[in-house]
Formats: C-alpha cells, structure tokens, sequence
C-alpha cells in the first residue's frame, strides 16, 4: 500500500501555501453565515462532477445546512442534508474518545505497552514495545490489513470488493492481516495510518469493559453526546434514508458502482459508523466543549505528531484518533472517513464555535498520474471552496502563493491515499 507521502496530490500540496494563522491568533469574531456564496460553493462541487452532497455549517447557536446533486443517478432522487452517511474514519475519533474516557478512570494507561493488556494479540518484542497512545496517534508500525482483506485492491481492481460484499469479518482476522504484515516502522519513529491500530483498540475496550466495543461506544459516547441518528450498522445496510454510495476507482469502475449496501465488519471500530451530517458535529462540539472527556482527557487527545510528506513538509497534526489543520482563519481539529463510495469530512474550532460537517457520495473521481498519484480535481477545488467559506467565512485569502493555483485546504487523509479504505 502507498503511503500518505507517496501519495500527495498536487491540488494539496498547493493548499499548503495558503497563509495559515495561528489557533491564538484566530481573531473570535466570525461573520454571519453567507446563504449564498455557500449555495454556491456547494453546487458548483455538484457542477464539478460529484453525484451528490450534503453538508452542515455552524457557528455558535447559528446552524445552515444544505444539499446538492443525487442521490440515485437512475432514479434522479434529490440529496437531502440529514441523510444517514457511512462516515468511514471519523469512527475513529469515537473510539479514542472511548479508551480515553478509561485512561481516566484509570483503567487503561497510555504509555504501558498493548501486550500488558492484550497478551499474543502483538505477538512478541513488539506487543512489549507499541503502546496504547501509539495505537491512538497511529505511530505503532503496525500494516494496515485493508489490502489483505481485498487483495485486487493493490491492482486496482474492484473484483475483491465485489466478490466480499457481504462477508463477515471477526476483529481477530482484521488484526492478524495487520500484524503480519510487514512494519511500515519501528513502534514510535513515524507516523503510518493504519486501521489495525483501531481494530486492536477496539479490542483493548472490549477486553477491559467486558462488554462488545460498539456497545461500549453507544452507550458512553454516542449516547452521552446526545446523538440520534448514529450507531454501528448491525446488517449491510442503512437504516434510516440515505443515497446510493457511488464508487470510481479512479476511472476502473466506469460508470461508477453503488456500494450502499455492504457489509461493514471489514472496518468494525476503524471506520463502521452510520451519522448525519449534524450529528458528527454535535459529537464534535461535544468533545471540544468538555462534555465527553475531562480537561486531562482532552489535552492528551491533542497532543500530536507531525504527519509530513515525502520532503519532510508537515502536512497536519495528528493527535488520537483526531487531527489538526491550520486554514487562513486558524486552527481546527477533526477527521476525515473514506469507505467504498462513501466521503466524510468534518473539522471544528478549538472552542467548537464554528464547525462544517460534509458527506460525498461518489468516491475517487480522480484520475491517476503515471506514478499512480490523484491528479487535481474540480471537485476538490469547488468542495475547498466550501469548507473555507464556511470556516472562515470571507476571512483569510482563498489564494495560493503559487500563481495560478487553486486554493484548496488540505485534503482528507483518505482522500489523498489510492490504496486504503475507512
């Protein structure tokens, strides 16, 4: 599998010139909402070539939400902004925020290696060297299992997808897929996105609460967030109204195929969670406003470690189980979720004032240079557009130090890696 670093696009490694300012010297006042240069934003991401879309911006008690495109190609059915939405990764920001409500309780410490808490599960020297909090910040080492459980994904091809749709996976397989494969580091050095690390995690809440992980979450996270429409799908499809989830595979799959109903036990506590565009933003408003984890809590979840490219350039913060991203008008924390067909982003101010939530429905749209990087996309030009506009709301430039450039921020983790899921 390509690393984040191998696998940059040049539409991102643009956005990293925009001037970024500070989280302490975001200035607090934001203007209001503008209707219609958000509308605008958003349709011209639907103009741009994606099927569908939705989003939802707010800003203190202020809320806007909107919706544009399909949700069914076929059938022509609208897009609506409270659709249900696998939100891929963004899981997991949910689970860290599990485990870190047992590191104070004291039940879980964050520097003691897994293997004292789950024995054999990483076997050997390194179940004594990769720790909880390198699970969490993703600097374990440990394979991601994604190309093990779809081989054909390492061609490109969508035949393992197809012929897996409705497979059931145990968490234990996930984890002996990962742990087999070759280290992508020794445990601590680097950062290396894997969703094995939140698999294991998955089982460390499991192993210490004595009750199934997804449960633990619902009841100590999703529901004490006070969350709706979120939970872990118990069959392969969503509950409640939702669109078709339209997968490209960067041009391999044309026209593009739904993968809506599929069976999600390949993701499990990494990236499985069915929300609503609102939803993940109350979740997130939540988190930053201290109502899920107390002071310590937080602070250990924002202590990062640089994700940076192949040049050694920062590319964000990566903290557990969230990241940080600095835009013209300061900092914010959040995550991004990839599944087949299905894009999630969503990012939030340190004091959850202001915060967008959006989902896409059709999935590596791009196509591929000859060294099998996403070249730049309108798409990705119209939904940086979006987000700015409602991030920052006017405030900042929206232009590159590279002449001619288009402005975008930074783009999902997921969305920039050809080769992983969730």
């Amino acid at each position: 599998m390509r690393r984040l670093a191998r696998a940059l696009p040049v539409a991102m490694a643009m956005a990293l010139a925009l001037p970024a300012v500070p989280a302490h010297a975001a200035d607090p006042q934001v203007v209001s909402f503008d209707d219609a240069k958000l509308r605008i934003t958003l349709e011209a991401t639907h103009q741009a070539g994606m099927y569908g879309l939705y989003s939802s911006v707010r800003r203190d008690d202020d809320s806007w939400k909107g919706a544009a495109g399909v949700a069914d190609v076929r059938t022509k059915r609208p897009v609506r902004s409270d659709m249900e939405h696998r939100v891929g990764s963004v899981t997991k920001s949910f689970t860290a925020t599990a485990v870190l409500q047992l590191v104070e309780q004291g039940r879980i410490q964050l520097d003691q290696p897994i293997a004292q808490y789950l024995p054999g599960v990483v076997p050997g020297e390194r179940g004594q060297q990769v720790t909880v909090r390198m699970l969490l910040n993703h600097t374990s080492g440990i394979a991601d299992y994604v190309v093990s459980a779809f081989p054909s994904w390492a061609q490109l091809s969508p035949d393992s997808l197809d012929e897996h749709r409705f497979r059931t996976l145990r968490p234990e397989q996930l984890i002996e897929w990962g742990v087999k494969g070759q280290p992508t580091n020794a445990p601590g050095a680097a950062w290396s996105y894997s969703n094995t690390n939140y698999v294991i995690l998955g089982a460390l809440l499991e192993k210490t609460t004595g009750v199934k992980a997804e449960t633990y979450i619902f009841r100590n996270v999703i529901r004490k967030a006070g969350l709706k429409h979120t939970y872990f799908p118990g069959s392969s499809r969503v509950r409640g109204s939702h669109s078709r989830m339209y997968e490209a595979l960067y041009g391999r799959i044309d026209p593009p195929r739904d993968y809506s109903v599929y069976n999600m036990s390949w993701a499990g506590t990494a990236g499985a969670l069915v929300s609503t565009m609102d939803d993940i933003n109350a979740f997130y408003r939540a988190l930053l406003g201290g109502r899920l984890l107390g002071e310590g809590g937080l602070t250990e979840m924002q202590r990062t470690v640089p994700v940076k490219n192949a040049n050694g350039d920062t590319l964000m913060e990566y903290g557990l189980g969230l990241y940080a991203v600095d835009l013209p008008c300061g900092r914010f924390w959040g995550h991004d979720g990839a599944v087949f067909g299905a894009g999630t982003q969503a990012l939030s101010s340190p004091d959850g004032r202001r915060q967008i939530a959006y989902g896409i429905n059709l999935m590596k749209y791009q196509q591929l240079d000859g060294q099998g990087v996403p070249l730049p996309h309108a798409i990705d030009n119209a939904l940086g557009a979006h987000l700015v506009q409602a991030l920052c709301g006017g405030q900042g430039p929206l232009t590159s130090a590279t002449p001619g450039a288009p402005a975008t921020p930074p783009l999902p983790l997921q969305f920039v890696n050809p080769r992983t899921g969730a």
